[in-house]
Formats: C-alpha cells, structure tokens, sequence
C-alpha cells in the first residue's frame, strides 16, 4: 500500500480524548491526502488536508469531543500531488483519489 497508517485503528474515551496517527508514504514521489470522518458532530482533524514527500511521513491528530459511546470511521483518500502544489485542499478538488485508507475508530 503506497500510504500506512500506524497505528491501524484508534480508541478513544468517549468522554473525549486524542489519538495521533503517522502517515508513511512509501511512493516515489510527493502526494497529498484528504481525511473524511463518519461523525464530524464529534470528532475534529488535525491536519484534514495535507502533503507528505515521498518516503516522508506526517501526523495526524483525531480528537474526540465528548458524546455517546460509538464506532466511526476515517477515510483517508490519498492521490499524487500536482507539481508546484501548495494547497492540498484546492489541488484535491480536481484529483481523482489513487486509493484509500480507513481506520476504524471505538469511542467507549
């Protein structure tokens, strides 16, 4: 898989709390990603939209605002970045997404 994720899932109290995550990219050349949540009523992602060079890796921050206990999800679409993009949220409008990663996530 051209991006990993580590680690593969998250928990998190449903009280609130965080979970960070590294992206890994293993592809030859720079790409740009975009993250979806299932529940955005109770979750906020830090970075949503982002680059990573290739062999790089980047963080990502899920953290959960206090709610119900649940499952949700994060998909993290995934293309090759244009030459000379400089934001990854305009240069993900016109991309077609090469692939994608979830990571399932249980609020208890």
């Amino acid at each position: 898989m051209p991006l990993a994720v580590e680690p593969a899932a998250a928990a998190v109290p449903a009280a609130g709390g965080t979970s960070t995550h590294t992206l890994t990219n293993s592809e030859a050349g720079k790409i740009m990603f975009k993250i979806k949540s299932s529940n955005n009523n109770e979750y906020r992602l830090k970075p949503v939209f982002g680059f990573i060079d290739a062999g790089a890796t980047a963080q990502v921050e899920i953290t959960r605002l206090a709610g119900p206990p649940k499952e949700d999800k994060f998909v993290i679409q995934f293309a090759p970045a244009p030459e000379g993009a400089a934001d990854a949220q305009e240069a993900f409008k016109g991309a077609t997404p090469a692939g994608d990663v979830t990571i399932p996530c249980k609020a208890e």
